[in-house]
């Protein structure tokens, strides 16, 4: 066996002569590599959990290519190359791992020898002990798994979670609370201070502390590793009530099991004792393959953020926009970390917006990531409280309304100073000009029948001051009626379109102005015609 590894490892050009593709040498250094490592760990010279973690991933995505999980089966299909020598060395990583194993966890395998390949395979309660390692080890990507054979994978497995050693000291209520998996083990601190509960687990070790965020996520708890604050050396995983109560029926029921402890030792108010168990007893659901996004209002704006000091899980999200249509830098900002400090996605109010309209009018995929983005954004709005809901649900129905209608064919009732009018669109359109002294302006003209009478209604916009944009339009002295009659169908005209009227300014040398803000351009967007003009000017003026 060992005689193959170093064959594989020192001629590496031989390999590819005899197995003549790229593909085949692959699956054989893969698991010559997992021997190298498997042989360390059985020797002390390389830590058995991470060792365990790594080869499961590996494995896992071995499988996700190569092979099918069933209910009752794991099959992993290996060519018959060089006389089955990659079969042969994926067996001997399968034989290594079980002398890491716990007795429980130990698993067996059978090969059936095909025509061309080798089937490696576990049935029954074997394969059951083999997917609860690949389940803990499994590689994701944004909270779900690469393949969706480990989708299904992971709704059987479950962590196991025990409390104990529940106790009083100095600063409040303390307990022991033990999450393990595939024969990985993490013990946690369970904290009940005045009003919450918290959970924590900390270390000089970083790759621990991530392995306890991986276990808590499975648990079904968004965790990220940062560092301690006060101390630069240590790093920690923490969740407080309000991630844990959305966390799996187990783990809510041991940390139900401590305040109940507390309770009724009188170590804890018991109002907010009951308090915190009805919400563990009814648990709060975040959406499947989402992380937590802090959503909330600073200065009224509505602000959608996430945050991680890991790297890939700030990529993750990236791309995950990226493959819903957003675009960096325009719909979102993304910064990642750096040394001790967080990273995150930060998503524009125009992202929104323009997710809200992906759900509706996106194609395929783009649709479906748009439209649990919205759902999720929503619900955690929801929990936040009912004025961040109503922002976040405000900017949703705007988005979702842009472009949604056209101009020709609209018709119209509409009241202007207690008078009925009737607006009927024949067609419209939006461009860019510039004025005299170079200002870039948008020029949104409108034909329109009003009361019966036709005309090009031109509305003219452009920036004024740091933030403000307006438009002036001029009644005609020639029109029917006269300067006043127009400006009475031109307000029309816009409250029908905009569902706002425009001010009317009188000067004195008899002059009308019809004057429209941002409200009124905002109406303007849900027409499909002028929709992506205004959305493009709005951006070139930094509006």
């Amino acid at each position: 066996m060992w005689g193959i590894v170093d064959f594989v490892l020192s001629d590496m050009y031989r390999l590819v002569r005899e197995c003549a593709r790229d593909e085949v040498v692959r699956k054989f250094v893969e698991p010559a590599l997992e021997l190298i490592m498997l042989g360390k760990a059985l020797k002390g010279e390389f830590d058995g959990e991470e060792t365990r973690l790594l080869f499961g991933e590996m494995y896992a995505t071995a499988v996700a290519g190569d092979g099918t999980v069933g209910p009752d089966i794991v099959t992993l299909i290996v060519g018959g190359e060089l006389g089955g020598g990659a079969a042969l060395l994926r067996l001997a990583t399968l034989h290594l791992p079980n002398q890491l194993l716990p007795d429980e966890l130990k698993f067996g395998v059978r090969v059936y020898i095909m025509e061309s390949t080798y089937r490696i395979t576990t049935t029954g309660e074997n394969a059951a002990r083999l997917k609860r390692l690949l389940a803990v080890s499994a590689p994701s990507a944004g909270g779900r798994y690469l393949s969706p054979k480990f989708n299904e994978l992971m709704k059987e497995a479950r962590v196991e979670v025990r409390p104990g050693n529940i106790r009083l000291t100095k600063s409040g209520v303390a307990a022991d609370l033990t999450i393990s998996e595939g024969g990985i083990e993490i013990k946690y601190n369970v904290y009940i201070r005045g009003d919450t509960i918290e959970l924590e687990f900390h270390s000089t070790d970083r790759s621990r502390v991530e392995l306890a965020a991986l276990l808590l996520r499975h648990a079904g708890i968004s965790a990220e590793v940062k560092k301690k604050e006060g101390n630069k050396d240590v790093w920690r995983v923490r969740a407080s009530i309000g991630k844990l109560v959305a966390g799996h029926k187990e783990l809510r029921n041991a940390i139900a099991e401590i305040v109940e402890t507390a309770r009724n030792n009188g170590w804890v108010d018991a109002g907010k004792a009951e308090g915190w168990l009805e919400e563990l007893k009814r648990g709060r659901v975040l959406r499947e393959g989402w992380p937590e996004y802090e959503v909330g209002l600073v200065n009224g704006a509505l602000v959608l953020r996430y945050r991680s000091t890991n790297p890939d899980s700030i990529e993750d999200e990236t791309q995950r926009f990226r493959k819903m249509g957003l675009e960096e830098g325009k719909h979102f900002t993304v910064k990642m970390p750096e040394k001790d400090s967080d990273g995150y996605v930060l998503i524009r109010r125009k992202g929104l917006e323009r997710a809200a309209w992906l759900s509706v009018y996106g194609s395929g995929r783009q649709r479906e990531l748009a439209a649990e983005f919205i759902e999720y954004i929503l619900q955690r709005a929801r929990e936040v409280g009912e004025e961040v809901y109503e922002k976040a649900r405000e900017i949703v129905e705007e988005g979702k309304a842009r472009g949604s209608l056209t101009l020709k064919g609209f018709e119209k009732e509409v009241k202007v100073e207690g008078k009925e009018h009737v607006v009927k669109v024949i067609d419209g359109s939006a461009e860019f000009d510039k004025s005299q002294s170079g200002k870039k302006l948008l020029r949104i003209k409108i034909t329109a029948e009003v009361d019966g009478r036709r005309r090009d209604y031109k509305i003219t916009y452009g920036r004024y001051g740091s933030n403000e944009t307006r438009s002036y339009a001029t009644a005609r002295a020639d029109a029917p009626g006269g300067r006043e009659a127009d400006a009475e169908r031109f307000s029309a005209l816009i409250k029908a379109l905009t569902g706002k009227e425009p001010r009317i300014v009188k000067r004195g040398d008899g002059r009308i102005d019809i004057i429209c803000g941002r409200e009124h351009l905002e109406g303007f967007r849900r027409y499909a015609e002028l929709a992506d003009a205004i959305m493009k000017w709005l951006e070139e003026m930094g509006l």
